[in-house]
C-alpha cells in the first residue's frame, strides 16, 4: 500500500485500528512512534546493485491507556513527514514489536489496516542456479514394471 492510499483511508476512516493476519488487533492505545523514508542500498547475490525506498510506520504498544491516536493526529503525522523529509508516494512497511521488531507490508479490509507478513526471496534466481518454475520429472509407470521385476533385475 501506497502513502497516498493510506491517506484516502484516513480521510474517512471513524477510527484507526492495525491488526495481523492473524485477527489479533493491535491494542488500542498504541502510538506511531515513527513516520520516516528507509533507504536501503545493497548488491543481490547475482552482484546487482539495487536502491530501496519505503515510507516507514513504527507502532508502539504503549503502556498509556488513555489515548487512543484519532485519524487527523495520523494525517497530520504523515502531512508533516511529507513535508520535511521529501517523502513521495512510497510504499509502506509497518514496524511493530512481536517477539522481535516485525516488518509488514500494509494491506486494508475496508475497516481495519492489516499487518501481512513479508517474506525473503531471491532477487536473481536467474543468476544464483535456482530454477525459476519447478522441474518437470517424468513418471515411470510403475504398475507395469511391477509385473516384470525379478531378482537381481535391477528394477527393484
Amino acid at each position: 500500500m501506497k502513502i497516498s492510499e493510506v491517506k484516502q483511508i484516513l480521510s474517512t476512516a471513524e477510527v484507526v485500528n492495525f491488526k495481523l493476519e492473524s485477527g489479533q488487533y493491535v491494542p488500542d492505545h498504541f502510538h506511531v512512534t515513527e513516520v520516516g523514508v528507509i533507504t536501503r542500498d545493497f548488491i543481490d547475490c547475482g552482484g546487482t546493485v539495487r536502491h530501496e525506498r519505503i515510507a516507514n510506520f513504527q507502532l508502539w504498544d504503549a503502556d498509556d491507556y488513555e489515548h487512543r491516536l484519532k485519524r487527523v493526529k495520523l494525517m497530520d503525522i504523515i502531512s508533516l513527514s511529507e513535508k520535511v523529509l521529501g517523502m513521495d508516494d512510497l510504499d509502506v512497511e509497518v514496524e511493530y514489536q512481536s517477539e522481535t521488531i516485525g516488518k509488514y507490508e500494509l494491506g486494508f479490509d475496508g475497516k481495519d489496516f492489516i499487518l501481512l507478513s513479508k517474506k525473503t526471496a531471491c532477487l536473481a534466481l536467474d543468476k544464483c542456479g535456482v530454477p525459476t518454475e519447478k522441474q518437470k520429472v517424468k513418471l515411470v509407470n510403475l504398475a507395469k514394471g511391477a509385473s516384470e521385476c525379478t531378482p537381481g533385475g535391477g528394477c527393484c
